[in-house]
């Protein structure tokens, strides 16, 4: 990238690394008090309430919300975020039945009585969370993204905190998590969607039309016929451990992955969907230009550069790290992440990068890697489920997933413009600088080392290699400088 797109950027994503790196420590901080305070049960009974709203909620849209960065007016812009907006109150009004008539059998499939109470929250969750992704588009548009940080800010805070009161008032089952994630999510929309209608509502008011919302549903069906349905089976497949793992064995053992997994995603939290959100503005420009090869490479250097080693940490002691800081309870959700490291790096990179599929606008390809995910994840689930074991359904479902998402980062890759043998060398050129670390992690793990000696090896590590990189990488330097100079 030249320096001054480079800049800009970089400008952008820090304006969202701001909100989200506050959201992500205040979890960090608040993690080993809630995972004190609720068991594993109460984790694995949000952790389903949370798939059934995903798998929902990511189609509440129809897939419109994604076709809103690509119209090259804004006028064209506006009806698709009112055309987004409109399926939301429509998917929303589905679900009310949906839950009614169907939430009895739902809890009977996935063994948990438990959560069949909670059931009712999920319509007006579909609608907030829908509505917040719409307006998230948007913003993104309209390179906002101080507003966005600032909302996401207030989502945590709001979350976090209201989990923590209902958990030292007593509260301590699932509700008291699912609640505090609901309220969260209602406080972010109704301030984003403040500072929105502030700013821009002139310009809403004077675009959407009927007439206008018709032809970009047609201009745009792509995102409805075929995008929706790669969205659907994608979350779906997302979503198979929580369902599998419930039907199979229990909400302990959901529990104990949900909250690996919640760990996992934190580098993604912490920088990734901030990149996501700036990286799909720039490259829709780009891509109009016939500039998108450089800025790929930079993403896709950033983010190998960000995750890699903190997750080749976690493969080695993610049980003993688990163990000093969540309890000796923990324990199993530790081996879980251990198992699924690996392939969440490559996860944790090809998230981003998805978004160059859809501005070439090669959804088939979207949904072909969907199908696939799909089947891959519920083979490997139901061969562990049957032959009882959650450790043997996670190894081979996180095996399948170290295939089908490295070919993706590939295709991708190769779809911008970038060599693929580039794309190794780079990876095995970062990869070489956990060596060292490696070597001293595996010693202490063999000499039987404390759980606490082994996190704080592991945390110096990491912060040594951060600062490593942050005084050779230009890159990595050019951003660090520009947070604090802010």
């Amino acid at each position: 990238m030249s320096s001054n797109k480079s800049s800009s950027f970089i400008s952008d994503v820090l304006k969202l690394v701001f909100g989200t790196t506050f959201a992500q420590v205040l979890t960090i901080l608040a993690s080993p008090v809630l995972t004190r305070l609720y068991g594993p049960e109460a984790f694995g009974v949000l952790a389903l309430f949370m798939s059934i709203v995903g798998i929902i909620g990511v189609i509440a849209c129809l897939g419109y919300e994604y076709a809103i960065m690509l119209p090259k007016t804004d006028e064209e812009a506006t009806n698709l975020l009112g055309l987004s907006l409109l399926n939301v109150a429509g998917v929303s009004c589905f679900t009310v039945p949906l839950v009614y008539f169907g939430g009895g059998a739902i809890m009977d499939i996935l063994q948990a009585p438990n959560l069949e109470s909670y059931l009712i929250l999920v319509p007006p969750f579909i609608f907030t969370s829908g509505i917040f992704l719409a307006l998230n588009y948007w913003n993104s548009r309209t390179k906002h993204f101080g507003r966005l940080s600032f909302a996401r800010v207030a989502q945590s805070v709001t979350s976090t905190g209201t989990q923590l009161g209902v958990g030292f008032a007593g509260y301590t089952n699932g509700g008291g998590l699912i609640g505090g994630i609901f309220i969260g999510s209602l406080v972010s929309t109704m301030i984003l969607g403040g500072q929105i209608l502030r700013d821009d509502f002139l310009l809403l008011h004077q675009n959407i039309s009927w007439k206008g919302m018709l032809k970009g549903l047609i201009r745009y069906k792509k995102f409805l016929f075929i995008d929706t349905s790669s969205n659907l089976l994608n979350t779906i497949s997302w979503q198979l451990p929580m369902f599998l793992l419930a039907v199979f064995f229990s909400p302990v053992v959901v529990g104990f992955y949900a909250l690996g997994w919640r760990l996992l995603q934190l580098p993604m939290g912490l920088i990734g969907s901030s990149i996501t959100q700036v990286f799909y503005q720039r490259a829709s420009e780009a891509e109009h230009k016939g500039d998108l090869e450089p800025i790929v490479k930079g993403v896709f250097q950033t983010l190998l550069k960000v995750g890699l080693f903190p997750m080749l940490v976690v493969t080695l002691v993610g049980k003993e790290i688990f163990q000093f800081v969540f309890g000796n309870l923990w324990a199993e959700a530790g081996v879980y992440t251990q198992i699924l490291s690996i392939w969440a790096i490559i996860w944790f990179i090809s998230s981003p990068l998805s978004i160059i599929y859809l501005i070439k606008e090669r959804q088939e390809f979207g949904l072909k890697i969907s199908i696939t995910n799909l089947s891959t994840r519920f083979t490997s689930l139901i061969i562990g489920g049957l032959l009882g074991s959650p450790i043997i359904a996670l190894l081979l479902f996180s095996i399948t997933g170290i295939m089908t998402y490295g070919y993706l980062v590939l295709a991708l890759l190769q779809m911008s413009g970038v060599a693929p043998v580039w794309a190794i060398k780079k990876s095995l050129s970062i990869g070489k600088l956990f060596i060292p670390s490696g070597i001293i992690l595996l010693i202490l793990k063999q000499s039987n080392a404390s759980d606490a000696i082994i996190f704080i090896m592991s945390s110096s590590l990491i912060l040594i290699y951060y600062y490593y990189i942050i005084k050779t990488d230009p890159y990595v330097k050019q951003i660090v400088a520009k947070k604090w100079l802010r």
